[in-house]
């Protein structure tokens, strides 16, 4: 069972959000939060594997929440396209992945799956958006990773960079004439070697060390 946080201060977008997820044979609600500050709280007293987190909301944004939430369970940002410019700074706070709040039904419960599996969301369209944050925001000097790109084999740099423009492990596979399974190891041992939580992670860094350079 897929415990689950609703944090929006929209009571009407809670109670859709709460009746999509409780009519879900595999799902449960544990909670409703209003502001950041009571998801922070609620998700200390419930223990939710996900937490679907509006960005604004009153007394403390998404964003922060999602900051002191990092490492203690998995955030699964709902936006919408006016809010561009905070999916940069969600993922760096510790969000696994995004989407609208107009998805579908059936793609939001599948994003909660995927999320609450370990998997990141970041789907092309969502990359692309990452990718012009990033170069609004650019550092003026890359930096380097945990322990730098020096110890990725050719191979790996190859999928980090497929990773980093939005690919899937469906289409990197078929790109670079791999099986899945074959992605995936390469995909766990770029975690592991760049010290990444997930997919969101990996793309960040790809575009922080340079190894992909936006535009």
């Amino acid at each position: 069972m897929i415990r689950v946080l609703i944090a929006d201060d929209q009571a009407l977008l809670r109670g859709s959000f709460r009746l999509l997820v409780e009519t879900t044979p595999d799902m449960e609600v544990v909670g409703e939060a209003a502001t950041g500050r009571e998801a922070v709280d609620l998700a200390g007293q419930t223990r939710p594997d996900v937490v679907l987190m509006d960005i604004r909301m009153p007394e403390m944004d998404g964003i922060e929440a999602a900051r002191r939430l990092a490492g203690t369970t998995k955030i699964l940002v709902l936006t919408t396209f006016d809010l561009d410019e905070y999916v940069y700074a969600a993922l760096r706070a510790g969000a696994s992945g995004f989407l609208l709040k107009d998805t579908p039904p059936a793609d939001l419960l599948a994003g909660i799956r995927i999320i609450a599996a370990g998997e990141s969301l970041l789907s092309p369209s969502i990359t692309r958006r990452l990718i012009a944050e990033f170069t609004r925001n650019a550092p003026a000097e890359p930096r380097r990773a945990p322990h730098g790109l020096d110890g990725l084999t050719a191979r790996e740099r190859e999928v980090l960079t497929l990773v980093a423009t939005g690919l899937s492990n469906v289409e990197i596979a078929e790109r670079l004439h791999l099986s899945m399974p074959t992605v995936k190891t390469h995909i766990g041992r770029l975690l592991a070697k760049l010290q990444a939580r997930d997919r969101a992670q990996l793309v960040i860094t790809a575009y922080e060390t340079s190894l992909v350079v936006p535009g």
